[in-house]
């Protein structure tokens, strides 16, 4: 399926801020509009690197006062998420290196505490190991965790949110996350859109690495849905902040969008 997606956000500052986005999909090109013209201007600095993660960023100055910025792109995208209920979990020794950094404790991610563990153990309780218990946490989260608002915060971590027993699709990512590498799991945060989603905005799941894939995991959704535009993975919120600044600046607003190109088959036929 080809998904039309984008976004749109107002940013205002007192002084000239740089700034470091993620804003633009790992896959499919972009086209930006800046206050109304097509692309940046010079002053503003545009370039644009990959990260250690693989992740585009870009990088630019916003002047002072307001600014806004939309992106558009068009991607192709599976209309299903892989499922394997049999793919095992691999022993650290024999996993590829480059999942090994999904092993560890991060800043959102506290999975080497002991309570972590033994709530792991106590949520998986008899699953095969492997996918059978990543998907045993992902439902769990789901019916112990209540999606809201205004509970948590730009420095909410994984344990505040069990503690809270709420949050919204970061906070079930950064839980899913940290019970997962308690149970020795790599698992990575995922950001981007989802066709679909309601109410739209920008979200947030989690993949564990089992067998010889990863395997994407969402306890905000009912059922596996795919339409997924991938903007950015990581170790947690970190990693895949969509604006990163190093002044202070406002977001006075933020829309998103993924819809099904026209003419493209919709093959997802279930309820977000």
């Amino acid at each position: 399926m080809r998904v039309q997606a984008g976004c749109e956000l107002s940013i205002e500052t007192d002084a000239a801020s740089p700034v470091v986005a993620m804003l633009r999909p790992r896959d499919g090109r972009a086209h930006w509009q800046v206050n109304g013209r097509r692309g940046f201007e010079s002053s503003h600095g545009f370039d644009e690197h990959v990260d250690g993660f693989g992740n585009r960023c870009q990088r630019f100055v916003l002047p002072k006062g307001l600014t806004r910025i939309r992106l558009d792109t068009a991607v192709d995208t599976a209309p299903d998420i892989s499922v394997a209920p049999d793919a095992p979990a691999i022993e650290p020794g024999a996993l590829p290196a480059d999942t090994l950094q999904f092993l560890l404790p991060s800043r959102y991610c506290p999975s080497d505490r002991g309570a972590m563990w033994e709530r792991a153990r106590a949520i998986v309780a008899d699953a095969a190991p492997g996918y059978a218990q990543a998907e045993a946490i992902r439902r769990w989260i789901a019916a112990h965790l209540e999606y809201r608002y205004g509970v948590s915060n730009a420095s909410s971590d994984a344990q505040d949110t069990l503690d809270a027993g709420a949050g919204v699709c970061r906070d079930f990512a950064h839980v899913g996350i940290t019970l997962c590498r308690a149970l020795d799991i790599p698992a990575r945060m995922v950001v981007g859109w989802l066709h679909d989603l309601k109410p739209m905005d920008m979200h947030a799941w989690f993949e564990a690495y089992l067998g010889d894939a990863w395997y994407t995991f969402d306890a905000t959704q009912a059922a596996p849905r795919g339409g997924r535009v991938v903007i950015a993975h990581g170790r947690d919120a970190a990693d895949v902040a969509f604006l990163t600044t190093y002044r202070p600046l406002r977001t006075l607003s933020l829309r998103v969008w993924a819809d099904l190109e026209p003419g493209s088959d919709d093959d997802l036929g279930r309820a977000a």
